[in-house]
């Protein structure tokens, strides 16, 4: 029962640092979503994972030091008085730092498809 125990206590631990860091600056707890990075000829294509997430809630900014994603997936208001039983996707504030390969780039296209950020960035 014991190894049970500390084999639930890891496993939360795993998730917990899966989905939740701490923003430096704001002190706010946040997760990160997983993204995919594509690169042809003279562009770079991002998919960022952020299923239930609208535009809307999302910043994407471009900077010397690689491209910055940040928003927030609110908990649906169907579910806020709702007991909860499992929750497993991460709600609230997201952020994600992505280096890029070396080169100057420029946001081209941004726009959301099949519960993906979908970023095109051109070579410029």
């Amino acid at each position: 029962m014991w190894a049970e125990a500390l084999d639930l206590l890891q496993g939360g631990e795993q998730l917990r640092r899966r989905f939740f860091t701490v923003e430096s600056l704001q002190s706010l707890p946040c997760w990160e979503p997983s993204v995919d990075l594509y690169e042809n000829a003279d562009e770079l294509r991002l998919l960022v994972a952020l299923p239930g997430v609208n535009s809307r809630q999302v910043e994407v900014l471009l900077d010397e030091q690689g491209l910055l994603v940040r928003g927030e997936r609110p908990i649906p208001s169907a579910c806020q008085q709702a007991a909860i039983h499992r929750l497993e996707i991460p709600y609230g504030r997201f952020e994600r730092r992505i280096a890029l390969p070396p080169g100057p780039y420029r946001l081209s296209e941004q726009f959301i498809e099949e519960g993906c950020l979908v970023l095109v960035l051109r070579r410029h």
